[in-house]
């Protein structure tokens, strides 16, 4: 099909749909939230077309229940929700980690506290690593784009196929609600990752029992292996061991281990005029974008200014940091909460660069004026022109 046939202008919610089903994704439980409910809207039109099954819950935690559901049979799942539906399914998430269940949350961060507003932000990047219980493995993914949500939305679902565990897509309210055009790839150039599955004995069978890269390879119900779904920490046959604290201690390094061992694989960092910058700008999601524009700005100013913006927030950049850290005096971080991941940027520089924050939370998007003034502000006197 030529481009020209496969371009459509979509928002970010739409696109997010579009890149499930694109993936494998053959279920979806939701319940409405704005500014999340385009994506439910869309998987409730264009799963049955494709075989298969929207169904709106009674909430959110009963959805992404419905979702742990779908994905213990062996179907592809994933539910969208909005920073206080994603507050009520932690719980759940965290149980779907030790039970080992592959699904996708996205989340269209809005402003907080509490049920705040409806409007963007990017207040949940910590509560994404920390909501679940410490200890605990987490992934999350940050588009900048409708296309990266595409994108990122098919990445989401074939890491957590491969690694047998919930994945988050930290999106936000200007990215979800934006509209850009966007060209789909031909269906042969998507890559669909699919769960290891069992192939040997089925008496000799332990549905929880790891292979060299601690992933198990555990069967949907069903079928002719017998499978025991345990969300308390459990043997390799699923039987609760919380007694044991051998137990205990295996399961929560086993669990850690199947993330920490792909890291290189998962980490995803995006640079622009890095390679003689002397300011850098650490940025995600849509603040980066206006970012990129000030970094640019700044170098029509002959200011050495360039921009690392990260796709990943966790597991997070820690080495991509640390070397930029080295290389330059100051690192901006601007960020639509008060605060957040600049202190993983702070713990990951160790003193070598000055951290500067620059933060916004009146539902505005941060923009190009105000990273390059921060910019300007922190510029060795000898890159600013004078006069000002």
């Amino acid at each position: 099909m030529p481009p020209e046939k496969r371009a459509r202008l979509l928002m970010g919610n739409e696109a997010c749909a579009e890149g499930a089903i694109a993936a494998g994704v053959r279920f979806f439980g939701g319940y409405p939230i704005t500014p999340a409910t385009e994506t439910a809207e869309t998987m409730a039109k264009r799963l049955p077309q494709v075989g298969g099954v929207y169904i709106q819950m009674e909430d959110e935690l009963g959805s992404l229940a419905a979702v742990v559901g779908a994905s213990a049979g062996g179907i592809k799942a994933m539910t969208a929700t909005s920073s206080p539906g994603f507050s009520l399914m932690l719980e759940a998430i965290s149980s779907a980690i030790i039970g080992e269940y592959p699904l996708v949350v996205v989340n269209v961060m809005r402003l907080g506290p509490g049920i705040g507003n409806i409007v963007a932000s990017q207040m949940d990047v910590m509560q994404s690593r920390w909501g679940a219980h410490g200890g605990l493995p987490m992934i999350a993914f940050c588009p900048a784009s409708v296309r990266e949500t595409f994108d990122l939305t098919i990445r989401a679902v074939n890491w957590s196929e491969r690694l047998r565990m919930p994945i988050m897509l930290m999106t936000d309210g200007v990215v979800g609600h934006m509209r850009e055009k966007i060209v789909f790839p031909q269906p042969d150039e998507i890559e669909v990752w699919n769960r290891p599955l069992p192939t040997g004995d089925p008496a000799e069978y332990q549905c929880f029992d790891p292979g060299e890269d601690n992933i198990p390879k555990i069967a949907p119900f069903g079928g002719q292996y017998r499978v025991h779904y345990n969300t308390a920490v459990h043997d390799h046959r699923g039987v609760t061991t919380m007694a044991d604290p051998k137990w205990c201690d295996y399961a929560v390094r086993r669990l850690s281990a199947k993330v920490t061992a792909h890291i290189e694989e998962l980490t995803d960092v995006h640079t622009v005029l890095m390679d003689d910058a002397e300011i850098a700008v650490f940025a995600y999601g849509p603040v980066a974008r206006a970012a990129e524009a000030s970094v640019r700005q700044a170098r029509e100013m002959g200011i050495k200014a360039g921009l690392m913006r990260t796709v990943t927030l966790w597991p997070f950049p820690e080495k991509e940091v640390r070397a930029m850290a080295k290389q330059v005096e100051v690192i901006v971080v601007p960020e639509m909460n008060l605060g957040q991941m600049v202190l993983e940027v702070e713990r990951c520089a160790g003193g070598e660069a000055k951290i500067e924050s620059v933060t916004r939370v009146d539902s505005m998007l941060i923009t190009p004026k105000q990273v390059l003034d921060s910019i300007v502000a922190v510029a060795p006197r000898r890159q600013v022109p004078w006069p000002r």
